[in-house]
Order: structure tokens, then C-alpha cells, then sequence
């Protein structure tokens, strides 16, 4: 493994850094303003207009193949970014992206649907979860039976992201429940205008998930996504990446938290003192900065290995386990030094800790880390090597 960057990463992480300082850190007042009037932002439009920005900065689809329009940078590099963009205390991701299991679309349905959202014409959304059904995803019950050319959807899915502004779903159905999950789920490319439905879930955080229902959709042929009764092993290849992202962002944001805590402890006088001369807050300081590093070197080996091709799944639930608990612990901190003023509306560290909570959850909660960690120790999938 090579730790240095070449000229031209060092050269797009600069390009990151103008962007975050020039777009995005002036939004942060606005978004203390919306936190306490009750308003959401940036919405949808806002980050749309952001994101063209970024794309002429050279900032669009990061993972995205050149064939495409995108930059193809890797995981390695879009983690960096991730980092990078997470400082400024909103939510962003960057556009020129689609679903990483679009590509398994055919020519044709490439054209209908990969493409446009590479575009930012269409808009996807993942719908596997189901109201009895999070972690276990082997076990979704969502019918969908064969009628002529069509397949009748009929049920409900649960904490869908963008399924509020999704034209599209990628829905996952049961087509032959004799098969198990291995062999009888398909993925369906499904419209909205073939008539689903999605209402909001309100959460603690800015996360905005929806709940849609599929009450006689009635979806062709021609939209199933891959083959008949893979849909499993689509669903599964989707969810890897996520595992590295969602650390990576939790590094950024830790890092300018504890920035936030630094700086606030060198003025805040107690006993006529600094506060950062007490014991006390040098340690919570120095816990900060020794987690955030760990989880950082956890999520550039993670990325890296998926780089070079191999099968990261595990160190990618390592890292996730370790940085879904790593931000939660730092921005506890942090609020905790800030005292009463990191408690109130007026800064971000409230809505970053309700923000956060949810990696803890999303992607695989800290339980099913767990266990996948476990089990790749105990049948020999993963070793304790120093090096593999």
C-alpha cells in the first residue's frame, strides 16, 4: 500500500476544499436559521444548484465509469472526498451518480434509466426494507405474481431513501417463495407513474426517509433489473459500498467538530482558566482525536482493498461499525464541552448528534456488524494477520 497522493489526487482534493469553503460553509448560518424556524436545508433544489456548481468545478460522478461521463476516482479517493466534504455541517453528496447495481440494466433500460440519472434527469430510490423486515433481509415478503406480461406488485416498503422524490424504484419482490431469497427475489424497475405511492417518515434527524405502497402496480417484462430470482444478490452488491461512505462522512464531520472544541476550549475561562488546561477536557480532546484517526485509517484500508479488487465487505463493516460509535462518542463530547450552548439550536452540535445517530442504524446496524465480523472470524472468511 502506497500512503502518498499523486499530483493529480492532491489536485482534486484541493478542488474539494475551495468548494467546501466557497459553497458550502456560508450555508451553515442558513441552516441555523431553518433549524430554528423548523424548516429543512438545504432542500432539493438547493443541493441540485449546488451540485451543477460542483460539476463545474470538475466535481461530478465520483465512482462514476469515464464511458458515462464520470471520473471513475475510486473508493479510495471518493472516501477522501467524503471527508473532505463532510467538514462543512450540512448535508451534500455530489451528483453524476447512480445506483452501483443500474449498471446491471440492459441496453435498453440503460437508456431509460442508468443514464438519466447519471444526468440528474431521473431521480432512483432502493426499496428493500419492509415493516417486518430491516436487518433480515433474506426474509421480505412482498409479493409480486406473474399476470401475462406483467408482474402485480402488492405491499409496503419502509425508510426509502429519496422515495419522496424518486420518479423510479428499484423494488425488491418475491416472485417464487418455494426458491428462498437466494433464488426467488427479483429486482424490478418500477416507475412512479405505474402507481406507487410514498408518504414521509419524520425522523429525529435531517434523514427523510418515505414509506411507499404498491397496491396493484402492475410492472412489465421489460423492468426487471438483471434476471429472474437474482434480485438477492443485487440487493446485497448495493448495499457494500455504503458501509465505507457513511464512516468516511462521520470522519469529516468529527474532525470539524473537535476543531469546534479545540478552538472553544483556548477562549471558554472557567476558574480564571482556559478550560483546554484542565485535565478533564484534554482528555476528551485527546479520546476525539485518537478515535477519529483509527476510524480513518480503518476506512482508507477498507476502500483501498475494494480498489484493488478484492472482497472488502468485511473490513468495510469494520469500519462502519467503528465509525457510526466513533461520531456519536465525539460529538457527545464535544456538546459536552461546549456545555449549555452545544445543547442549544444555536449551533450545529445538537442537530449533528440527532443527525448521526441514525449510522448506527442504516446500511446494516452495529448488531449485524457485529455479526458479520464474527462469523467471518469464526469460518475463516477474514484472519488476524497482520497482513493478507
Amino acid at each position: 500500500m502506497d500512503f502518498g497522493l499523486t499530483d493529480e489526487q492532491r489536485m482534486i482534493l484541493g478542488t474539494v476544499r475551495e468548494f467546501v469553503a466557497r459553497e458550502l460553509l456560508p450555508l451553515e448560518a442558513e441552516a441555523q436559521r431553518a433549524e430554528l424556524d423548523g424548516r429543512s436545508f438545504p432542500g432539493p433544489d438547493d443541493i441540485r444548484r449546488l451540485q451543477q456548481r460542483a460539476k463545474t468545478a470538475g466535481l461530478w460522478g465520483l465512482l462514476t465509469p469515464e464511458e458515462y461521463g464520470g471520473a471513475n476516482l475510486g473508493m479510495l479517493m471518493t472516501s477522501l472526498i467524503s471527508m473532505e466534504t463532510s467538514k462543512a455541517l450540512i448535508p451534500f453528496s455530489y451528483g453524476g451518480h447512480a445506483d452501483n447495481i443500474l449498471y446491471s440494466c440492459n441496453a435498453e433500460q440503460k437508456q431509460r434509466y442508468l443514464c438519466p440519472t447519471i444526468e440528474g434527469d431521473r431521480t432512483s430510490c432502493f426499496a428493500l426494507t419492509e415493516p417486518d423486515t430491516g436487518s433480515d433481509a433474506t426474509n421480505i415478503q412482498m409479493p409480486a405474481v406473474r399476470d401475462g406480461a406483467d408482474w402485480v406488485l402488492n405491499g409496503r416498503k419502509v425508510f426509502i431513501t429519496n422515495g419522496l422524490e424518486a420518479d423510479f424504484a428499484i423494488a425488491f419482490a418475491v416472485t417464487d417463495k418455494s426458491k428462498g431469497h437466494q433464488g426467488g427475489v427479483t429486482a424490478f424497475l418500477v416507475d412512479r407513474a405505474m402507481g406507487w405511492s410514498s408518504q414521509p417518515i419524520q425522523t429525529m434527524g435531517a434523514w427523510r426517509p418515505a414509506e411507499i405502497t404498491f397496491d396493484g402496480v402492475r410492472v412489465p417484462d421489460d423492468n426487471i433489473l438483471g434476471e429472474v430470482g437474482q434480485g438477492f444478490q443485487l440487493a446485497m452488491a448495493w448495499i457494500g459500498q455504503g458501509r465505507i461512505i457513511i464512516p468516511a462522512r462521520a470522519v469529516g464531520q468529527a474532525q470539524r467538530l473537535l476543531e469546534m472544541a479545540l478552538d472553544y476550549s483556548r477562549q471558554r475561562i472557567a476558574f480564571g482558566r482556559p478550560i483546554a488546561e484542565y485535565q478533564a477536557i484534554q482528555w476528551m480532546l485527546a479520546d476525539s482525536a485518537v478515535e477519529i484517526e483509527q476510524v480513518k485509517w480503518l476506512v482508507l484500508n477498507a476502500a483501498w482493498k475494494a480498489d484493488q479488487g478484492g472482497d472488502a465487505r468485511h473490513e468495510a463493516s469494520i469500519a462502519k461499525l467503528a465509525g457510526a460509535g466513533m461520531i456519536w462518542r465525539v460529538v457527545d463530547r464535544v456538546m459536552q464541552i461546549h456545555g449549555g450552548m452545544g445543547y442549544t439550536k444555536e449551533m450545529p452540535i445538537e442537530r449533528v448528534m440527532r443527525d448521526v445517530r441514525v449510522y448506527r442504524i442504516y446500511e446494516g446496524t452495529d448488531e449485524i456488524q457485529r455479526r458479520s465480523i464474527a462469523r467471518n472470524l469464526l469460518k475463516g472468511h477474514a484472519t488476524l494477520r497482520a497482513w493478507s
